[in-house]
């Protein structure tokens, strides 16, 4: 049994109901399309230890609220637990951690914080390092407690932006997967808001009164996901019909081999 918006009986639960009246339209939403999802992929499924990964941006705080909401009423039966990671590089644009505390627990869930260090002796570090070493503190953490899924709050519009990443300027066709599994699957990661747009966690987030910190990296200022960011915007602004963020999205499982032969592509790569 997966995870998914509660429907028939469910619907006529009290506990349900007194649950849900507490969360906005938007919030409703967003847990609909985290239910598809988990549907759709297998995210959650009953007895899963899910550790979010909560940076203290509005994508992980709207993922553990609505994760933390849901679990109170849906049949399928799981754990969570969050972890905050501090480097000692800072962005200057951080979620205090008395702030996160009140919201864990306000929430009623387990959580820790955890330190390291990504910075060189010069004081200096990169995107890539700052990304892997906390990507490896939150699986170590993983693997010690017992926990076998690793949630981020990664959205729709982070798959998008990655797709077109990673065609324009890595050569190949490749983003992040709502679900994926780790050393031959003791962990794996997975990503429930992969069907909610950005725009609907902005909503959700100023309904709720949640932290609304964006992320300040000095080395994201122009970085090629930001203009990924723009020339979506943009196309979207003169393409009224289509839904530019979804069509992409959807695009990956609609490859018509009749025109595009994969086999013939991979023996010519690299030849021109």
């Amino acid at each position: 049994m997966s995870l998914a918006f509660p429907r028939a009986k469910i619907l006529r639960n009290k506990k349900f109901i007194k649950n849900v009246k507490k969360i906005s339209r938007t919030g409703r939403k967003i847990i609909s399309r985290i239910g598809k999802a988990s549907i759709s992929y297998g995210l959650i499924n009953d007895g899963d230890r899910v550790l979010v990964g909560v940076s203290g941006g509005k994508d992980s705080l709207t993922l553990l609220t609505l994760l933390s909401e849901m679990r109170k009423w849906t049949p399928v039966k799981f754990d969570l637990f969050a972890v905050h990671i501090k480097t000692d590089f800072h962005c200057g644009q951080c979620v205090h951690n008395e702030v996160l505390t009140k919201i864990f627990e306000e929430l009623e869930v387990p959580y820790i914080f955890l330190n390291i260090k990504v910075l060189d002796e010069n004081n200096k570090t990169n995107c890539f390092w700052c990304s892997w070493n906390r990507r490896k503190a939150i699986f170590t953490l993983a693997d010690e407690i017992g926990y076998n899924k690793i949630a981020f709050g990664h959205h729709k519009d982070d798959i998008v932006e990655t797709i077109l990443m990673n065609l324009l300027y890595n050569g190949e066709i490749s983003t992040m997967n709502p679900k994926q599994e780790l050393f031959e699957g003791r962990l794996t990661i997975i990503r429930p808001l992969c069907y909610v747009e950005e725009e609907m966690i902005k909503t959700f987030v100023k309904e709720h009164g949640l932290p609304e910190q964006f992320c300040k990296c000095p080395f994201g200022k122009d970085s090629r996901r930001k203009y990924i960011k723009n020339f979506l915007t943009e196309t979207q602004k003169i393409t009224k019909r289509a839904n530019i963020k979804t069509n992409i999205f959807n695009s990956l499982s609609r490859i018509k081999e009749d025109y595009i032969d994969l086999r013939k592509y991979k023996e010519y790569r690299g030849k021109e």
